[in-house]
């Protein structure tokens, strides 16, 4: 259920479409956030993603396959930006009376959007895990890393995430009416938590090891990787295991929502947390401007580049 979805509830319109609750469990009045709020935060969310894109194409240092991965994570916020944005103008224009409510075109509007939110999470997720991958082929296969994770490779990951995710963002809105396409989204979800999680906690391990052999050498005995090598391996590991932290707090109360949808619709305490579903959708919006934040604050190559961009200098 969209924001958009959300109005047409609460102004006696009836409009199926993704997450929606039955007929009878609809009569739930959704907390509002003021759409000025949600415009201003869509707004700063695609500025801040289109200059980490910008940025990453402008500067050659960057044109390596994590960076290509956090690209196409800008891009997946960006579509979180564009859907909640268009979301937003048409609510205001219906509220405004500037257009009139017409059932066919709203629906389409509204399954656009959901589509487009759901390619983000997809594609969100599909690009965290790979670049969680690209940071564990870095740790544990540093002599090998340029002939694993090949400029082909990483072209067909990315061609193959985008065309997956949005197949599956369209067949889920087709079939949305099913509870199978929520559990699938729910599982999807924690099998990506799960795998992430696996192998950052196996590079942390490795990270310890790795002080471990530091002390060793200050002690008059060989080791294998400098302290300057290790935290440089490590640095993207940490910022994407901050990356993580932040998704997870983030898309974990929307992802709460669908949970409850399936396993207690009429429960008292669900029907109380479905009216808080417009403020899951504000921190969807905050994760899509956080994240550049995080980009231009654990690397200094790109922050470098965005204040000449920003500064309009060479």
């Amino acid at each position: 259920m969209t924001i958009l979805q959300s109005y047409i509830n609460t102004t006696n319109f009836s409009l199926p479409g993704t997450l929606e609750l039955k007929p009878n469990e609809t009569n739930i009045i959704h907390i509002e956030v003021p759409k000025g709020v949600f415009l201003f935060l869509c707004l700063l969310s695609l500025l801040e993603n289109i200059l980490v894109v910008v940025a990453i194409a402008k500067n050659h240092n960057l044109h390596s396959p994590m960076y290509y991965f956090i690209c196409c994570l800008a891009a997946s916020d960006m579509l979180v930006s564009i859907s909640n944005l268009i979301e937003t103008i048409i609510l205001i224009l219906l509220s405004h009376a500037i257009i009139q409510y017409y059932e066919p075109m709203v629906k389409m509007i509204d399954n656009i959007v959901d589509t487009m939110i759901l390619c983000s999470l997809v594609t969100s997720l599909s690009f965290l895990g790979a670049i969680a991958v690209d940071r564990y082929v870095t740790i544990f296969y540093a002599l090998r890393y340029h002939s694993i994770i090949t400029q082909r490779r990483v072209v067909s990951a990315i061609i193959g995430i985008w065309l997956a995710s949005t197949a599956c963002s369209i067949t889920f809105i087709i079939f949305s009416n099913s509870h199978v396409v929520i559990l699938c989204l729910i599982g999807f979800f924690i099998f990506m938590l799960v795998l992430m999680l696996g192998l950052y906690i196996h590079m942390f391990i490795l990270a310890r090891r790795h002080s471990q052999r530091i002390s060793a050498q200050q002690k008059g005995l060989r080791r294998r990787f400098s302290p300057h090598q290790a935290a440089a391996k490590l640095r993207g590991a940490i910022t994407l295991t901050i990356l993580l932290g932040i998704f997870f707090l983030c898309w974990g109360p929307f992802f709460l929502h669908l949970a409850l949808i399936v396993s207690c619709p009429k429960h008292p305490f669900c029907l109380e947390y479905f009216k808080y579903f417009n403020i899951s959708y504000v921190l969807i919006i905050f994760n899509s401007i956080i994240d550049p934040i995080i980009y231009a604050f654990r690397s200094q190559e790109l922050r470098k580049t965005l204040r000449d961009i920003v500064l309009c200098s060479q």
